[in-house]
């Protein structure tokens, strides 16, 4: 995967965590109690990435944060260290292997994506067909699919236990699935500030727009 690509998945992944419900019978208006109600958030999460013909292209493991409106902190650890921050105006995308930086605006870079529909309840309905799904492996599933045919990803998933929400599967536009387990996750914790500030490390080759 590219980082373009990663660019594009894990943003659509993060903030598309701000668009979810957190009980059974998984429905707008429990999306909407969810906008409302959520103001920070943090989970551990695992993923899994899948091709068209379901074969395993990448497993990654690591920590998101979120803090309303527009600010969040994705995080993953292994097998790569790998760093996406969301400020409120810049996406900041840091490879540490590469020591490279992507930032774009982030009108620019999630305009197209769920979560970026910051703005009310009624949007998100106008953006997206939803539907809920059958019970499958014990879970509630809600599906969100974009209006909007230019988007990179085809399908969202939201899964569901009793306690909330437990699992995440995007079908992007390039025959991939990633399926993201979340654990631990807490809502409206107490976050620190620092962790929505990026500031590229020295030496780091920096492209986008940074003014």
């Amino acid at each position: 995967m590219t980082l373009s690509r990663r660019f594009r998945l894990f943003a659509a992944l993060a903030l598309a965590l701000m668009f979810t419900a957190v009980a059974r019978a998984a429905t707008i208006d429990r999306l909407r109690a969810f906008v409302r109600d959520t103001q920070t958030a943090r989970a551990q999460f695992t993923q899994t990435v899948t091709d068209r013909n379901g074969r395993v292209t990448q497993r990654a493991n690591g920590e998101f944060l979120l803090e309303r409106p527009g600010k969040f902190r994705w995080s993953v650890t292994q097998p790569y260290r790998q760093l996406l921050v969301g400020d409120g105006q810049r996406v900041w995308v840091y490879d540490e292997d590469l020591n490279q930086v992507i930032v774009r605006r982030i009108g620019d870079a999630l305009g197209a994506t769920p979560a970026a529909l910051l703005s009310g309840n009624q949007e998100v309905e106008r953006a997206f067909s939803w539907k809920e799904l059958p019970v499958t492996d014990g879970l509630d599933w809600l599906s969100a699919t974009p209006l909007n045919k230019e988007t990179t990803f085809a399908e969202i998933r939201l899964g569901f236990d009793a306690a909330g929400l437990v699992a995440l599967e995007l079908k992007d536009a390039f025959g991939q699935t990633s399926f993201i387990r979340f654990t631990s996750f807490e809502r409206n914790p107490k976050l620190a500030p620092s962790a929505f500030v990026f500031t590229p490390p020295q030496g780091a080759d920096v492209i986008g727009d940074t003014k």
